[in-house]
């Protein structure tokens, strides 16, 4: 069971590490903190439960499609570091996957807090 136990540990550090290296992408920072700012104001204006859960997945889902945007530019990168049409294309399709996912998240916020904006405006 001890060997079990250390090699689980000993795999989990470099996911630790990786998410530690995603915590410097400024990408990824104001990502954390607009999601951050979002939940917070989900408290203040009393969202659901469900609602709270369908939230913090739609930003899981932003960090997550950002984290492997990240992943596959830092491989393509290393594969051919100097500019190229091909590489360029690969970055802009990961950087689409990131932008329709964050169009998705922001249809669930606006789905979410549209009812309470409302009410507080009328």
């Amino acid at each position: 069971m001890k060997n079990f136990l250390f090699g689980r540990w000993r795999a989990i550090t470099p996911a630790w590490k990786g998410f530690l290296r995603l915590l410097k992408e400024d990408s990824v920072k104001v990502q954390i903190f607009i999601g951050f700012i979002v939940s917070i104001i989900g408290f203040i204006v009393g969202i659901t439960k469900t609602e709270f859960l369908i939230q913090t997945l739609a930003i899981a889902m932003v960090l997550g499609a950002e984290s492997f945007n990240t992943a596959i530019e830092e491989v393509a990168d290393f594969i051919h570091p100097e500019l190229h049409p091909k590489i360029g294309l690969i970055k802009d399709i990961a950087a689409g996957a990131v932008f329709m996912v964050c169009v998705f998240a922001i249809l669930i916020g606006l789905y979410i807090y549209f009812p309470y904006l409302f009410l507080m405006l009328f």
